[in-house]
């Protein structure tokens, strides 16, 4: 059996992912509506208005990554995530809890 990359079967495995990431995207849109909500329900200072554009700007570019891998999963065999990529996910993961943090308090 040859242990080369492009030998093997991925079978399931890259549309089990590209669920995933339909999942998790879906999860942070919630956290960013939840969020977004809590942030515009105050007053309407300056600090709240800037929290929302962060909010947004957060779940857009987690919407952004996402959307790029699972395009990339639809395309062909998986490839690495790369690194920048990654960090960028982890990067709005960690601040949409913060956000959901905000909701919860």
């Amino acid at each position: 059996m040859s242990s080369s990359g492009a030998d093997r079967d991925a079978g399931l495995q890259p549309e089990r992912t590209r669920l995933a990431w339909r999942r998790t995207t879906l999860a942070s849109s919630v956290v960013a509506v939840l969020a977004l909500r809590q942030a515009l329900r105050g007053s309407g200072a300056p600090v709240e208005m800037a929290g929302a554009a962060a909010i947004a700007l957060v779940w857009l570019a987690f919407l952004w990554v996402a959307h790029r891998r699972i395009r990339a999963l639809a395309a062909g065999p998986p490839r690495r995530l790369a690194p920048r990529a990654a960090l960028a996910v982890v990067a709005c993961t960690v601040a949409l809890a913060l956000f959901a943090m905000t909701v919860i308090l």
